[in-house]
């Protein structure tokens, strides 16, 4: 356990979903498909969802280090689907792959830009404190399902260097 009393390895800390918009609130578990987390929608679809925008992550080290700049947001207010811990959030970018649990492989698609209904938890709704053109590294990230499973927190988050193949087995790149 690290000081915060998360495990110190890379991990989920929360599933978070809702039926529309911000915050989404945790879940003890969750199916993730190429549509995206089972019982989480989109408000609007043009700039969510999607394959490419299938699954919102976001780090929970981050979010502690913006409460601690006096921001109110919380694991799941940013609308993300996934919040991970432990993890060189500024390391990943498109294309990154994550494995996360025994099953579920992730391809990190793109960088979220930050959205108007997040204004709420940032002092003077200032919301490109998590713009990655404004502050690199402290972005959410979207990313694509490329193999489904079901997550659960405390499931292990492992960055790989090749995708693997339905059996599990690493693919070529």
């Amino acid at each position: 356990m690290n000081p915060s009393g998360r495990p110190s390895y890379p991990h989920v800390h929360q599933i978070n979903v809702s039926d529309g918009g911000v915050p989404k609130h945790p879940l003890f578990e969750a199916k993730i498909s190429k549509e995206g987390v089972e019982g989480d929608r989109q408000k609007n679809l043009k700039v969510h969802g999607g394959p490419d925008r299938a699954v919102c992550l976001f780090s929970v080290d981050l979010i502690e280090r913006m409460q601690d700049e006096g921001h109110s947001i919380d694991a799941g207010s940013s609308g993300e689907n996934l919040t991970l811990a432990g993890l060189s959030w500024e390391t990943l970018k498109p294309g990154t792959l994550l494995k996360i649990g025994p099953e579920v492989q992730l391809e990190v698609a793109s960088y979220c830009a930050p959205c108007e209904l997040n204004a709420r938890w940032f002092r003077d709704g200032d919301i490109n404190r998590i713009s990655q053109r404004i502050n690199p590294g402290w972005s959410r990230l979207y990313a694509r399902v490329l193999r489904a499973g079901l997550v659960r927190p405390g499931d292990v988050v492992e960055v790989m260097e090749t995708p693997l193949d339905a059996s599990g087995e690493d693919l070529p790149r």
